[in-house]
């Protein structure tokens, strides 16, 4: 699976900004609204081809991963001279950072293409500290009824074009890795399937 995942997300790799240009400034709101509380060492998952680069601070100590070298390489463009940024090809399900290695996680449309998510929330969850911050922007599985049951339809389908799963319940993904609910804040940004998840990493207090 994670083999089929990986040559999916490298074969579209030199399109991937083309195919986003047509939503480049609705997408640069959003990622400029999700990282902007990042601070000290940060990690983004699933970084891709690079685009929430520019919108860190200057003072965040940034590594991002991703499962396609192809992706990386990309990315390596987009970083201005001057900055610190680490780029790693890395499996987001066994990464290879010591425990409490981060202070903020972000994603940005990243769970829908792990896998296993629950396995890679846990890892998300080992590898920021205690009390650090996770933020995910992610497209979920919609509430209603009808539209929910669409996306389940069409899954199978975007799975096997691009590795893309439409239809991913994340909020109980979140609770299967172990955090808790009261950690947790979620904010619809549209439609009930963009959602901003905001997470206090609170590991004592945890399921």
């Amino acid at each position: 699976m994670k083999e089929k995942t990986k040559r999916r997300f490298s074969r579209v790799a030199g399109l991937y900004d083309f195919f986003e240009w047509p939503f480049k400034k609705k997408f640069s709101r959003l990622r400029k609204r999700l990282v902007k509380n990042a601070e000290g060492r940060t990690l983004e998952v699933g970084i891709g081809t690079g685009n929430n680069i520019p919108f860190y601070s200057g003072s965040v100590e940034l590594t991002g991963i991703d499962l396609s070298e192809k992706m990386i390489s990309i990315a390596k463009n987009k970083v201005q001279g001057g900055t610190d940024v680490n780029l790693q090809v890395m499996d987001a399900e066994e990464m290879l950072f010591d425990d409490n290695s981060f202070d903020t996680v972000v994603t940005f449309g990243t769970l829908c293409s792990i896998p296993d998510p629950d396995r890679g929330l846990k890892e998300i969850r080992r590898v920021c500290r205690d009390g650090g911050k996770i933020m995910m922007l992610e497209h979920v599985r919609s509430n209603n009824r009808i539209a929910g049951k669409l996306m389940d339809l069409v899954n199978p389908i975007t799975r096997r074009l691009i590795g893309d799963n439409i239809n991913r319940r994340t909020y109980e993904n979140l609770i299967n890795a172990g955090f808790n609910p009261r950690d947790i804040i979620v904010e619809d940004i549209g439609a009930d399937i963009i959602k901003l998840f905001r997470i206090t990493n609170n590991k004592k207090g945890g399921g």
